[in-house]
């Protein structure tokens, strides 16, 4: 083999080198972008799932408050169903009451054997109603000889009276009642206040204390 096939194989030689390694090059190249594209969709589909599970987290969240307000208003519904009905109820109880004052205040039936039987039977039919509402939990409000209390009573009027604190109710008009811890109708009263001559005599007293 002579100098110049020598050189050209030692060319030929050296041509070769370059293609394997650029065909390494462009091999792992090819490798690099691969494993980019992969760690990119892997990203991006890690981002997808955690989006999907907010999304599910909120959607179960939404699902159990509607389920406990159902549940809630199942509740109230069973318990106060009958609210309206038994607020008409209470009529037959002032019927009787206005009954009884009724044949009570009539001269033709005073100290009548007639009237005692007859009021007799008014009283047991009431107690009969206060004990079927005092089952379901309709109970009367108690009120003479207590203070005021406007979540319970109304004030129909004020009634001088220098033996009791103001305030105090001392007449019951109408008698309210509460179904469970609601109120179904507040009690109509009249309620204590000191009298006119009551106060002229505190002031009196006042004004010769200061005088003194």
């Amino acid at each position: 083999m002579n100098e110049d096939q020598k050189q050209n194989l030692k060319e030929t030689n050296t041509e070769k080198e370059k293609e394997v390694d650029n065909s390494i090059s462009t091999h792992e190249n090819a490798q690099t972008e691969e494993i980019n594209k992969d760690g990119s969709e892997e990203k991006k589909s890690e981002e997808i799932i955690l989006e999907l599970e907010d999304k599910l987290a909120r959607t179960f969240a939404e699902m159990e408050n509607q389920r406990r307000r159902f549940e809630k208003e199942k509740q109230e519904a069973f318990e106060y169903g009958g609210f309206a009905f038994a607020k008409e109820a209470l009529n037959l109880i002032d019927n009787l009451e206005r009954s009884k004052k009724i044949l009570e205040n009539d001269e033709s039936l005073k100290n009548s054997e007639a009237l005692k039987k007859i009021l007799e039977h008014i009283d047991i039919i009431n107690k009969d109603l206060i004990s079927i509402f005092s089952k379901n939990e309709i109970k009367p409000i108690e009120s003479l000889g207590k203070k005021l209390d406007p979540n319970l009573h109304q004030a129909m009027m004020e009634i001088e009276n220098d033996q009791k604190e103001p305030g105090t109710i001392i007449q019951e008009i109408q008698k309210g009642f509460t179904i469970k811890d609601r109120l179904l109708r507040p009690s109509l009263v009249g309620v204590s206040k000191k009298s006119e001559n009551s106060d002229k005599k505190n002031q009196e007293n006042e004004e010769k204390l200061d005088n003194k």
